[in-house]
């Protein structure tokens, strides 16, 4: 399904204006454009949308939120157990809100005594704000324009057409060996021997692959559905297989 920006707007419960200027910072960019200049999203988009705005109640700026969001190891489960936990902690604070509203009210007909700290203690902010923090504080670290994400532009900059043919090659023929011991338990020596050899190509090709990042791309490998699509045109289910080996294998080399 495709949206107009009036009904992304309306759905969203965003102004067309911030539509408009999420498109003109790259930060939002619609997926397909109409014959007739219409700006039309998609799914992809709406999901993206999600962690904008998610991440703008963590108060990122749209500069970071960019990075965090084009950053390669940007992990959507992580994002949206974030935006969970946040979500609960605020229920529960504006449940607290709604029972001392009660309670004023049986207060206001004589029936019931309450201290000031008692009903003004149900706006307190804090344990939202200490998830707020505790967040904002692990995105940076994790995705915010990390060295990781600096090596891999600087490398990608230097590497012409030829130069990614080959890497693109050696990749799907570690793909193409991977595929062939799907037979095997994850745990095999000679699977896991393949994925060190994988963690190798990475590092050497675009970043170093730290065990942290190792394992959050691992996870991507199931989670988001392009990583899933692109792997498996090797062999149906390889992304999966490759995700558990490569948890087996962070899980030997913490």
């Amino acid at each position: 399904m495709k949206y107009k920006v009036k009904e992304l707007s309306s759905l969203a419960k965003v102004s067309v204006r911030t539509l408009h200027h999420y498109d003109e910072i790259d930060l939002l960019k619609p997926e397909y454009i109409s014959d007739a200049g219409y700006r039309l999203y998609s799914e992809n988009d709406i999901e993206r949308l999600q962690q904008i705005l998610f991440f703008k109640e963590l108060d990122f700026s749209l500069k970071e939120i960019k990075e965090i969001l084009d950053n390669p190891h940007f992990n959507k489960i992580y994002a949206l157990n974030g935006q969970k936990e946040l979500l609960i902690e605020k229920k529960n604070r504006l449940e607290k809100i709604i029972e001392a509203i009660d309670k004023s009210i049986v207060l206001a007909k004589g029936g019931l005594k309450m201290s000031k700290e008692e009903i003004f203690s149900t706006f307190n902010m804090d344990e939202v704000n200490k998830i707020k923090e505790k967040y904002a504080k692990e995105a940076k670290e994790k995705f915010g324009n990390s060295e990781a994400y600096k090596q891999s532009e600087e490398k990608g900059a230097k590497y012409n057409e030829n130069d990614w043919k080959n890497i693109m090659a050696d990749a799907q023929k570690i793909f193409g060996e991977i595929a062939s011991m799907m037979d095997k338990s994850p745990s095999d020596d000679a699977v896991q021997s393949l994925v060190d050899k994988w963690r190798q190509y990475i590092s050497k090709n675009f970043y170093n692959c730290t065990i942290e990042i190792f394992r959050g791309l691992g996870q991507m490998y199931i989670y988001d559905e392009r990583f899933t699509k692109n792997i498996d045109k090797t062999k149906d289910g390889l992304a999966k297989f490759l995700s558990k080996a490569i948890e087996i294998y962070c899980n030997n080399n913490k």
